[in-house]
């Protein structure tokens, strides 16, 4: 089966000879293609097409401000660009293919041209995801789309369900966390080519496991971004961020901006077959009208591919805005499937290492009531006042939101990759208190979402890296370093300058994952647990995950309990104890025991708690 999105931005292409068509005169040729720019303070625009001698055709340009041009003889493999007046060429915004890095030509590409295994694929219910969160680059040691596929069994034995792919549209350079993509429609060259990300998708599903991938829609990369020069209809000035001025979603003519978006997102589920995205940072997408791009986003996967296959949204949102979200019960709508829980990470993150700065700060009071609360709630912060900013309100109330709207995690490639020296958290927490945060993590309601490597407790960090060029990487270095100047342990110069350089290829190749350690000594006890805990979850508790709401929860000191109805009425219960002591615990009456590690029958009668122990159970309610 062949898949392709056919959308008003980038290169079509259409098959068989056109006789109608402005330029070419092959009558061999068995392909036409339709060129489009939306450029509207531009009054000319020229399509050039690469080879061996380069041709240039004016496009026509229309009222709306677009301008088009289609080529018979332009096939797959033709490179193009767009000239602007008299400058220089720029490659096609919406280009599928750029292999000369994002400064090139774009490349036409034929999306039909790869034979789908997966016809039969119809994705997975959502409360049966156990997430993986990858970045390709540094996944293997050839970092490439071929490669990772080559590990999907091996993660799928772990008990994963489901992909996480971090961004991979074309970047500058050969190396980059996928956040500074400026090219939305082309895989990044350095992964590989476009049939190999649909080859990779293609395994998964042969595997049985739904691929996510993280997209970027609130700015573009520092680097090899054109479209400020030539289309500031783009962008709406009224709106700041840390990236300058917002994409343009609300102001004068946003409607192809919008449009652009959506198009992006049906491009990646239904010409790469994904089975959801996951936006990044929503919070920072400006957008005053009556309908949100998350909502309209939505709404199209819905009634798109949405109708013959399960297709999900994950969003991040650092406001904790529910109303972006699906409601419990819901049956359509055009809300996101999740939100990743950052308040569960901090509060966890705050218990195991007794860590405060920043924004752990809010967590640092009662850490251990703070986690039992994201596990029974979801959002921590519910409107409460935050200290980290300055006092005001943070967060809305979740009460409204199935269990499986969250996606909880205790590592992250932000978490991890923000620290000065990218240590993942066996290297800041004891072994055992971990142990037990895990399986608090992954037999509790939410969706579980590990971060690769964590499944056996990799010892390579994860760094910040980059390949930009001149002044740009000058100053992501200088930036780099000045970011942690404010903490202590950076006071002066010296310590400052051990950071590694985001632009040093040593930093990127320290980041890649040591496959070889996975089954050794504390690895290997590691990829055990999470295996066992994975089956646990598995076998007890999805077949009866459909609608569990919020829990109740009580906390004293560092010990925990939670309890959650469950969809046939019983009650799943958690309890954890995160102290060094052994304590009392008060198990629920009539409970059929899921996994205990550490409880046992005390001298007083009643089952006491080892430190680091966690018992969940099942009981009629």
């Amino acid at each position: 089966m062949k898949h392709a999105h056919v959308s008003q931005f980038g290169a079509q292409l259409g098959a068989g000879p056109d006789a109608g068509s402005d330029t070419g005169s092959d009558a061999g040729s068995d392909f036409s293609t339709t060129f489009r720019l939306w450029a509207p303070s531009q009054p000319a625009v020229s399509l050039r097409l690469g080879g061996a001698e380069p041709e240039q055709h004016a496009m026509r340009r229309n009222a709306d401000g677009w301008h088009e041009l289609t080529s018979h003889g332009a096939g797959p493999g033709t490179r193009y660009g767009f000239v602007i007046g008299d400058a220089s060429v720029v490659p096609d915004p919406a280009s599928r293919s750029n292999p000369d890095d994002v400064h090139g030509l774009s490349e036409v590409v034929d999306p039909r041209a790869y034979e789908w295994h997966d016809d039969d694929w119809r994705g997975r219910p959502w409360h049966e995801a156990v997430i993986y969160e990858l970045h390709v680059g540094t996944f293997t040691a050839e970092g490439s789309f071929a490669a990772a596929a080559e590990r999907l069994e091996a993660l799928r034995a772990v008990g994963i369900t489901a992909i996480e792919l971090l961004p991979v549209a074309a970047f500058p350079g050969t190396r980059n966390w996928g956040y500074d993509g400026v090219l939305h429609y082309a895989p990044d060259a350095s992964y590989g080519r476009p049939d190999d990300l649909k080859a990779f998708v293609d395994r998964a599903h042969g595997l049985g496991l739904m691929v996510l991938l993280d997209v970027v829609y609130n700015h573009f990369g520092p680097g090899g971004n054109y479209l400020h020069g030539y289309c500031p209809e783009f962008f709406n000035p009224r709106h700041q961020t840390p990236w300058g001025a917002a994409i343009n979603f609300d102001g004068e003519q946003h409607e192809p901006v919008r449009a652009f978006y959506v198009h992006n997102a049906l491009h990646w589920v239904e010409e790469y077959r994904f089975d959801g995205l996951r936006l990044d940072a929503v919070h920072a997408i400006a957008d005053e009208t009556p309908r949100h791009i998350v909502h309209e986003i939505a709404g199209a996967l819905r009634e798109g591919p949405g109708r013959q296959r399960r297709i999900h949204l994950v969003l991040e949102n650092e406001r904790n805005e529910a109303g972006l979200l699906t409601p419990m019960g819901a049956i359509a709508g055009d809300g996101a499937s999740a939100q990743w829980n950052d308040d569960l990470h901090h509060a966890a993150h705050v218990l195991l290492t007794t860590e405060s700065d920043s924004y752990y700060a809010d967590y640092a009071e009662a850490p251990a009531a703070r986690f039992a609360q994201a596990l029974a709630e979801g959002f921590v912060y519910q409107g409460q006042a935050s200290a980290f900013r300055d006092g005001q309100p943070h967060g809305g109330p979740c009460d409204g939101l199935p269990s499986t709207a969250f996606v909880s995690f205790l590592q992250n490639h932000d978490q991890i990759g923000n620290r000065a020296f990218g240590e993942r958290l066996d290297r800041l927490a004891p072994a055992a208190h971990l142990d037990a945060a895990y399986a608090c993590l992954l037999l509790s309601p939410h969706v579980p979402m590990l971060f690769m490597g964590e499944e056996f407790a990799a010892s390579t960090p994860f760094l910040y890296f980059c390949d930009f060029e001149g002044e740009l990487a000058e100053a992501v270095t200088n930036g780099r370093r000045k970011e942690f100047a404010r903490f202590s342990a950076f006071a002066d110069e010296a310590s400052r300058a051990r950071i590694p350089d985001p632009s040093a290829v040593s930093t990127f190749l320290a980041s890649k994952l040591d496959w070889s350690e996975r089954s050794d000594g504390e690895h290997g006890h590691r990829l055990a647990w999470i295996r066992q805990l994975l089956t646990l979850r598995r076998e007890r508790l999805v077949p009866l995950l459909g609608g569990v709401a919020r829990g109740i929860y009580r906390a004293d000191g560092r010990v925990i309990a939670v309890d959650w109805a469950l969809a046939d009425g019983s009650q799943w219960s958690m309890r954890a104890n995160f102290s060094d002591r052994t304590l009392p615990v008060d198990l629920p009456g009539g409970a059929d025991e899921v996994f205990s590690a550490g409880v046992s029958a005390a001298a007083h009668g009643g089952p006491a708690f080892a430190p680091a122990a966690v018992w969940v159970g099942r009981a009629p309610r």
